[in-house]
C-alpha cells in the first residue's frame, strides 16, 4: 500500500526483509486471511487507532513455518508450524515472510490445513474476547450473534455454544442451514423476520454497527458488545487524541441514551493479539469444538480479486490467500 485510497493504491511488489527483534520468530507464510480491518486501513478509516508507515504491507492473520527464532525466544523452535494475529503496529501478513513477537504466536491446529489455521486468529480472538471477557457469557444465557455466516460470526456461534449459551443469530435465507449446522438454536432471517420483535437477551455481539437496535433487544442488565461502530468513551480515553474525544462524546450520545432507556450497557472491543488465547482456540479446533469456515482460498497473485470479494460483503466464513 503506497498511500490511503481505493484498491488501486495496493499492489504486489518487492519489499525489504522484515526486521526481527530479540523476542521475535520469523515465519515463512503459507497462508494469510483477509479481514475488514485490512481494507479499512487501506481506505484510511482506521488511522486514528493504527498508523502504518508507508509503504505498508496489509494483512494481520498468518499461518506458516518458523524459520528463525530470536535470542530471547523460549516458546518456539525452528520448524514449528504456527499461526498468529500480528501485532497492531507490525501488520504485513500478505508477504512471504513476517516477524512476530512470540507472545502473539501459537502452534497451529494440526487437524486442519494452513488455510484454516490462517482464518482463525483475528476472527476467533475477536469472538472469544467479546463473548467471554467483555460480555461474560455464561451457561443458559440468551445470546445473539449478528451476521452469523460471516468470518467472525461463524466462529462466534460456536464459541457461544461452547460457553453454554442459547444462541440466536441473524443471517439471510441462503445461509440458514449453515448457521444451524454451526450450533445456532434460533435463526432470524433478516430478509423476512422482524428483528424488532426480539427482546430479553442477555448479550448481543454486534459486528454490524447497529448497536442502538441491539440495545433495545436486551433485558435490563444486558450488554451489547460492538466491534465495528463508534467506540465508547473508555476506548476514546485510552486510544484517541484528546481533541477527538468531545466529538466522540457527542456522536455517541444517542447510543448512550438508548442504553439508559433499555437499562443495558454498551461496550466497544478493540481485539488484542494474544498467543495464549489463540493456542486455546487451536486446541478447540483439534478437539472438534470449533470448525473454521472458509469461503474461498485465492492464490497470492489474485490478492486483488480476494479483496474485491471481501469488500462485496457476502462471504460465508473467511477469505484466505495461499502464499
Amino acid at each position: 500500500m503506497q498511500r490511503y485510497g481505493g484498491p488501486a493504491v495496493a499492489a504486489i511488489a518487492d519489499a525489504p526483509e522484515p526486521a526481527a527483534r530479540p523476542r521475535d520468530v520469523t515465519i515463512e507464510v503459507k497462508a494469510a486471511s483477509l479481514n475488514p480491518i485490512d481494507f479499512k486501513l487501506r481506505q484510511g478509516k482506521a488511522k486514528l487507532a493504527i498508523h502504518p508507515t508507508m509503504p505498508a504491507i496489509l494483512g494481520c492473520d498468518v499461518a506458516g513455518v518458523i524459520t528463525a527464532v530470536g535470542p530471547e525466544v523460549t516458546r518456539f523452535r525452528i520448524g514449528d508450524e504456527v499461526c498468529a494475529r500480528l501485532e497492531k503496529d507490525r501488520m504485513g501478513g500478505l508477504a512471504e515472510r513476517v516477524c512476530a513477537d512470540e507472545q502473539v504466536v501459537a502452534k497451529r491446529p494440526t487437524s486442519v490445513g494452513f488455510a484454516e489455521a490462517a482464518s482463525l486468529p483475528l476472527a476467533g480472538l475477536t469472538a472469544l474476547q467479546a463473548l467471554r471477557e467483555v460480555a461474560g457469557v455464561t451457561a443458559g444465557q440468551r445470546v445473539l450473534v449478528h451476521a452469523g455466516a460471516g468470518g467472525v460470526g461463524t466462529l462466534a456461534i460456536q464459541i457461544a455454544k461452547h460457553l453454554g449459551a442459547h444462541v440466536l443469530t441473524t443471517t439471510s435465507t441462503k445461509n440458514v442451514e449453515l448457521v444451524r449446522s454451526l450450533g445456532a438454536d434460533e435463526v432470524i432471517d433478516y430478509t423476512r423476520d422482524d428483528l424488532g420483535a426480539i427482546r430479553g437477551l442477555d448479550a448481543v455481539f454486534d459486528t454490524l454497527g447497529t448497536e442502538r437496535a441491539s440495545l433495545r433487544m436486551c433485558r435490563r442488565g444486558g450488554v451489547v458488545v460492538g466491534v465495528s461502530g463508534l467506540p465508547d468513551g473508555a476506548f476514546g480515553r485510552r486510544a484517541l487524541p484528546i481533541w477527538i474525544r468531545p466529538g466522540l462524546w457527542l456522536a455517541t450520545l444517542p447510543r448512550r441514551l438508548t442504553a439508559w432507556r433499555a437499562g443495558a450497557r454498551f461496550a466497544f472491543l478493540f481485539m488484542r493479539p494474544d498467543g495464549g488465547e489463540l493456542a486455546e482456540l487451536a486446541g478447540w479446533v483439534d478437539a472438534g469444538v470449533l470448525k473454521p469456515v472458509l469461503h474461498r482460498t485465492y492464490p497470492f497473485a489474485e490478492t486483488g480479486e480476494a479483496f474485491a470479494e471481501l469488500e462485496r460483503g457476502r462471504a460465508r466464513g473467511k477469505i484466505v490467500v495461499a502464499m
